[in-house]
Order: C-alpha cells, then structure tokens, then sequence
C-alpha cells in the first residue's frame, strides 16, 4: 500500500498544481478596509502577575475608534465582569458588540475565522481544522472546542461557512489581496505532514481564492516547537520557548501593500546563539523573497526591520505556561526541572502588529527604568513602521502579556474586511 500512494503523489501533485482557484473567491489583505476586528476575552494568565485581559483591553480601547470591535466571552460570570469594566471606563457601546460561546484559548487569529469574500461577493468564513499549534493529538476535546470558534461566529453572521479538513493557523496567512500568499514550510507540513506542498497548496487555492505561493522555511528560533527543546543561550544556559507554533509568519514577515513587504532582520555579528541562527533564517527568508515575484510576475520592495532585543523571564511552578511546558516529553533528550524556576523567552516582534483602517496596533517593549537601548529600538522601530503607513496612526501598546503565551497583537486580533 505504500508503494502505490508513493507512486501516486507525483500524480496526486500534478492535479493539486493545476488547480485553479474558484472563480471570483477572494481573500482581502489586512490593509485594506476593516469592518470590525475580532477578539476573545481571556480568561487565565499566562504567568501570574501579568495579565492578559489588560492587554485585551488595552488593544480594544485602541481600535474603537477607528473599527467596530466583536469581542467574544466564554461564560455569564466573565460577561458581566467585562460589561462593568467597558462601563467604568466609559467604552462607547455602539462600536462594540459581544458574543457569548465556550471556548479555552484566545487566539482568535489562528483558531477563529478566516474571512472571505465568496463568488456571490457576500462574506463568507472558511472552516479549518485546528490541533492547537500541533500540541494536541487530533481529536483532542480542548482543541475541538477552540475549533468550533468559526462555526459559530459563521452561524451569528449568517454567513455561509467553507469546510476544510486541512490543520492551519490564521497566523501564517500573510496575503496580499491580489492572489499571493505566504507560508511557512515548517508550520503547514508539521500540521499536515501526510500531504505535499503541492496538496496543501490546491486546499489553500480552494478555500481562499490565492492562486500564488511563496514559500519561506522557517521561522525565529523562539518561535520553535516547544516540545523539541529548550535554546541554549551565549553561556549554555537553558531557554524555554513558551508554547510556540514552530514559524508563523506574522512573527517575521508581513505585507504591508500589496507589493512591499516588512521582513524582520537580526544581528548576524552577534555572540548570542539564538540571535545567530535567527539571522541565517532570516537572511534564508530574505534570499528566497528577493528571488520571488508576485501573482503579476513583479517583484517585490522589501523593507527590514529589527528584532526586539530578547525578552527573558523566570516562570516559576503555578504559571499556566509553566505547569504546560512541564509536561512535555522533549525530543532532545532533555528533562524539564520541575518543581524548579525556568527562563523562557517571550515571543516578541514588532511584526505582530493589526492593522485597522486609520490605526496599526503594534508592541512597545521598554519599561519605565529599563535599558535605554530598548526605548530607542522601539522607536525606529515605530518610524519604519509609520513611513510604511504614512496615513495611518501608529499606537504602541505594552502586550508582555501575551507574548508569555507564544503570540502578539496579531495572533489575539481577526479582521472582518468590509464588503460593500
């Protein structure tokens, strides 16, 4: 039997190769007009003093005005803490609207919604499957109800719902809006690993109307799998990642029209290991990108930008991120200290920015007493992100928060394009 699909794929991706996208399927890019924005309330904390519903917070107060915001709350109990907060603050409550389902994570980005805009030039949502960033065994019952997140926002739109049996992340999406998209290698085979590119590729054609494919390897170092190992850093000390999704793009790379991209870029002369082989993915990543042509035969304008400097916390047992990663059976041998306080790196980029009409949201990272050298990376950092919205306000917000959790402003956020 293995023989004979062997020797069926090269037929299997020769179909897959020819297919073309549906006619008149479209995926907007993140640029273009928003008629809401999308998030869920958390209801834990990554690590104990740090809070995630101050971030969510923050990012909503930040949008409302210039988006409507949909916020999703998993219970009675935690609606009516949210509905006090939003009133002690003065939140208007025509901008925001809230939705009540069960759910355990809040990654909106990567397990709710995909939007598109169907053959019939309505809103439609597409449906993929979801193993929890390839943590959970499929079928797991935690990761199935985060699943369902899609399904029943397509039920409170009355949108038609477009099925897939395909397990992806909205998070390493990265489309232009004309028919390009970009993916991470490293991502969709680790979540799909019995299908060829040219396979997930025909999926992606068919669910969101792309028809153009550039893809890069992988993506930052603190950014792998978790459950491979921990990094070493400059003295051979262990670093945990923190539940990470093996190389999202919205980490490293992101459109910000559809012919200029914004690629992170890192310290090749650096003595720090993990800032070493961050630069070679990178300057890998950049190679291809500089090789590559959109879905009209151009080439792109690439523009860099730095990495945050590295964000290294203590985890001690009780964190939520801490009791997980405790867990795993790690592929390089290494046993998790347990009982014992660790270092994990959080999943920082300015990369992890939302975009929404006449705002982009994007991460701040120095502190009140911190290293001036932080303050002053943000900064250009916040420039070359304003000369590439040059109409849009730039706001920077502190999320530590959630890259404790493996993620950003982007992974909590999805966007509901605007169709007229």
């Amino acid at each position: 039997m293995k023989i004979a699909l062997r020797r069926l794929y090269p037929l299997l991706a020769i179909i897959a190769a020819c297919t073309a996208p549906p006619k008149n399927l479209h995926r907007p890019a993140e640029f273009e007009q928003t008629a809401a924005v999308w998030l869920l309330w958390s209801n834990y904390d990554h690590a104990a003093g740090v809070p995630n519903a101050q971030a969510t917070f923050d990012i909503i107060e930040a949008l409302l005005p210039y988006t409507k915001v949909k916020l999703v709350v998993p219970s009675d109990s935690i609606l009516q803490i949210v509905q006090a907060r939003f009133k002690e603050n003065n939140i208007p409550k025509d901008q925001l609207t809230m939705y009540q389902f069960p759910y355990r994570e809040f990654w909106t980005r990567d397990m709710g919604p995909s939007f598109v805009v169907d053959e019939k030039g309505q809103l439609a949502v597409t449906d993929f499957n979801f193993s929890a960033w390839g943590y959970a065994p499929k079928g797991d019952s935690l990761a199935t109800l985060d699943e369902k997140l899609d399904e029943r926002i397509a039920a409170v739109l009355k949108a038609p719902l477009r099925s897939s049996d395909i397990y992806t992340e909205g998070g390493d999406h990265e489309i232009n809006g004309l028919g390009t998209i970009i993916l991470t290698e490293s991502v969709e085979m680790t979540r799909n690993p019995t299908m060829s590119l040219s396979q997930i590729e025909a999926e992606f054609k068919r669910m969101l109307g792309v028809s153009h494919f550039i893809w890069l390897k992988n993506g930052l170092r603190e950014d792998d799998h978790t459950f491979t190992g921990p990094m070493k850093d400059a003295q051979g000390k262990p670093i945990y990642t923190v539940l990470t999704t093996n190389g999202h793009t919205d980490e490293y790379v992101r459109f910000v029209s559809p012919t200029t991209l914004l690629l992170a870029e890192a310290d090749a002369t650096s003595t720090d290991p993990i800032e070493q082989e961050n630069a070679r993915r990178l300057e890998a990543s950049y190679q291809i990108l500089k090789q590559a042509k959109d879905q009209d035969g151009k080439p792109f304008t690439i523009v860099r930008i730095p990495l945050p400097y590295p964000i290294v916390k203590t985890m001690q047992p009780g964190d939520a991120v801490y009791e997980m990663i405790s867990t795993f059976d790690y592929q390089d041998g290494s046993i998790f200290p347990k009982g014992k306080p660790v270092q994990v790196m959080a999943a920082s980029s300015y990369l992890n920015f939302t975009i929404a009409n006449g705002c982009v949201i994007i991460p701040k990272y120095w502190k009140e007493g911190a290293d001036l050298s932080i303050k002053q990376r943000d900064e250009a950092a916040k420039a070359i992100l304003q000369k590439a919205f040059p109409d849009k306000k730039i706001i920077p917000l502190d999320v530590l928060a959630v890259n404790l959790g493996g993620g950003g402003i982007h992974c909590i956020t999805m966007n509901e394009p605007a169709v007229y």
